[in-house]
């Protein structure tokens, strides 16, 4: 059974009450649990649909729905405006200010083996943002050094513009230094709608 509160940075010794029972366990942080080989396998049925209900806000189990998102797992984001009022759709995704970006809530179940207290099942709200592999600075790199062969404009999914900018090598320079400047300004994003890839 694997515990996961997020407490402290110290490893402490927690008990909750479990079937009648006292049951021990470690407290450990998340930074010093390995959540990629926990085989969810072992998990009993029981210990998958468990709903610990307690009132206790300073006991050894974290709400559920403060766990983190590595912890849950989420549904999908769609678009359209036809499912503008449902859960987990999106109207436009994207943007490139914190105040531009819409947010939408969508389904979460916690993982099995991970003890929490309260629902299992909860909403939680989420930018409408999606990524598909464009990195920022590898957009910059391409651009400074290869935006005269137009790498920066294929790289970022504008095959058209890119092949105009090929042929005339870069708009002589011009259009090559214009594109460095979009770049950094923010101004030039995937073609695709996307957001730029984070690096963590």
């Amino acid at each position: 059974m694997l515990v996961i509160p997020v407490i402290s940075e110290l490893v402490n010794i927690g008990t909750i009450y479990k079937n009648g029972h006292e049951v021990a366990f470690p407290i450990l942080p998340l930074s010093q649990v390995n959540i990629d080989n926990v085989d969810i396998h072992k998990c009993s049925e029981e210990d998958v649909m468990l709903e610990i209900d307690l009132k206790n806000p300073n006991g050894p189990l974290v709400p559920c729905e403060f766990l983190d998102e590595r912890l849950v797992s989420k549904g999908s984001l769609f678009g359209g405006m036809e499912f503008k009022h449902e859960i987990g759709y999106c109207m436009k995704f994207g943007g490139s200010r914190y105040e531009e970006v819409e947010r939408t809530n969508v389904s979460c179940r916690v993982l099995p083996c991970i003890e929490c207290f309260g629902k299992r099942m909860f909403y939680r709200e989420v930018p409408c943002i999606k990524y598909t592999g464009h990195y920022f600075l590898s957009s910059v790199l391409y651009s400074i050094f290869l935006g005269v062969l137009a790498v920066d404009r294929f790289y970022l999914g504008y095959s058209a513009i890119a092949v105009g900018k090929l042929m005339t090598l870069g708009g002589l320079g011009i259009w090559w230094l214009i594109d460095i400047f979009l770049l950094l300004s923010g101004r030039l994003m995937p073609a695709d709608g996307s957001n730029w890839q984070p690096y963590y």
